[in-house]
């Protein structure tokens, strides 16, 4: 009978003490979100915010990442993306928000859009911020004034958007 050595392979549950917080940060240092185009079309009482991003080094490399948009300072939406995988799935996805402006005076305001994955313990990695600057004038005359403007649709390219009512339901299958 021969002696078969076992492989002496190391898993992350399996690592020195010590070595497996270092290896999962080294993991989730080389993720990357990077937003790399944002643009905006205004139209009647609206206002179209395309923008366009990279995960790094794969969309592969993610499952989740939380959006978070901003209006003058002032957060409007935030929503939890769902990375879709497979080989029909792109390596840049589009992600488009339509800005309810209805009331909104003329003027400029800075957009920000946050993203990042959140993990279980509420620590946000590969976080990517950018801010654009956008310059409304609306096209009808309304005189009543809204100071923040809602957000009427999300849509994106390969991407699954998770509606708070989804997250509840999920969060209580969960739980049982």
């Amino acid at each position: 009978m021969k002696n078969i050595k076992l492989s002496k392979q190391l898993t992350l549950d399996k690592l020195p003490v010590g070595t497996k917080e270092a290896t999962i940060s080294s993991i989730t240092s080389k993720k990357q979100i990077i937003i790399t185009e944002i643009s905006t079309s205004t139209k009647v009482a609206e206002i179209a915010l395309n923008i366009a991003f990279k995960l790094v080094p794969s969309n592969i490399a993610f499952s989740k990442i939380q959006f978070d948009l901003f209006f003058s300072n002032q957060q409007i939406s935030s929503e939890s993306i769902r990375i879709l995988q497979g080989p029909l799935a792109n390596e840049i996805f589009e992600l488009t928000n339509v800005l309810n402006m209805k009331g909104i005076p003329a003027g400029s305001y800075i957009l920000k859009i946050e993203m990042y994955e959140l993990w279980s313990t509420g620590k946000r990695f590969s976080q990517a911020t950018k801010e654009v600057t956008v310059d409304y004038v609306p096209q009808t005359r309304e005189f009543k004034f809204i100071k923040v403007p809602s957000v009427k649709s999300v849509a994106g390219t390969s991407l699954s958007v998770i509606s708070e009512s989804e997250k509840t339901f999920t969060v209580k299958l969960k739980k049982q």
